[in-house]
């Protein structure tokens, strides 16, 4: 039986985007109470404060390979450019089943591009997988017209959640079980996809 086939739920990988999640975070937070049917695990980058691109995409490719059977990523901000990059690179793309993308940052941005320089160009190639992006209309590290381009050169569902600031711990959203309700959305369509 091959990692897509199997009966298992999809492991959730959690990539968080520039400087980690901290505990009062949503992503923190579904880790913690690892909420049925689903098995969280978090995605450790080597450098959370100074991020490379390419280093990155390495430790994402492990933990994909790592998983015992398919997986679901659940990326907020750089994680989901993140997604982006590894998407086009990965030979093991086939072992994602879908993927939630959160309130995406913009490293083009001018304030950004010093710091993040490794992201630039973003990329913009369509994911080889079903995704579901929601943007904020006042997300301070990127612009709503932005997370919509995003989401259309990737093929990805948008959603607009209103305006919910960077949709992070400091927007109020406790355990986010809105959120949780999409990432169901994604098993459910992963699940059809296969019959």
């Amino acid at each position: 039986m091959t990692p897509e086939t199997s009966s298992a739920p999809p492991r959730v990988l959690l990539l968080p985007g520039w400087q980690n999640s901290g505990a009062t975070h949503w992503q923190s937070r579904w880790e913690a109470l690892q909420t049925a049917p689903f098995e969280f695990v978090r995605v450790e980058q080597s450098d959370w404060m100074r991020p490379l691109r390419g280093d990155w995409m390495i430790q994402l490719e492990e933990a994909v390979l790592a998983a015992p059977g398919a997986v679901l990523l659940v990326a907020h901000s750089l994680g989901c450019m993140l997604t982006a990059a590894w998407a086009e690179h990965s030979q093991n793309t086939h072992r994602v089943v879908g993927a939630l993308l959160v309130a995406p940052g913009d490293p083009e941005r001018e304030e950004l591009r010093a710091v993040l320089k490794s992201w630039a160009p973003i990329v913009r190639t369509p994911l080889p997988f079903n995704s579901i992006l929601l943007g904020s209309e006042n997300d301070p590290y990127c612009d709503f017209a932005r997370a919509q381009s995003f989401a259309q050169s990737w093929g990805s569902q948008f959603v607009n959640t209103g305006a919910r600031g960077h949709i992070n711990a400091e927007s109020g959203l406790g355990d986010w079980p809105e959120g949780l309700r999409y990432l169901e959305q994604l098993q459910r369509n992963a699940l059809r996809n296969k019959e």
